[in-house]
């Protein structure tokens, strides 16, 4: 749900005040349906949004999720990697 906000921002320029609202509604939409966000139809998250377009299922998935966390330490497949690496050369020297 961070990552919706976080596009809604970046992508539609939407206030984050308003972004959070979005979001809260959509999550209860999927809860209601029983379904995960990337479950919904573009047609549904328009019905909350309408300025939302389909690259927004490109931050809706897990992958996307863990992939986007490209912080020092974050998420994504080669900080990690970097992770382990550096600490196998701290512990298994």
């Amino acid at each position: 749900a961070t990552d919706l906000a976080d596009w809604l921002v970046a992508e539609l320029g939407m206030p984050f005040r308003d972004a959070h609202h979005v979001v809260g509604a959509t999550v209860k939409l999927a809860e209601t349906k029983g379904c995960d966000l990337d479950q919904l139809s573009l047609d549904e998250l328009q019905g909350i949004e309408p300025k939302i377009t389909n690259a927004v299922y490109d931050v809706l998935t897990v992958e996307a999720s863990v992939a986007a966390r490209q912080s020092f330490g974050g998420t994504a497949p080669v900080r990690v990697t970097e992770s382990v690496a550096a600490a196998k050369e701290r512990f298994l020297k």
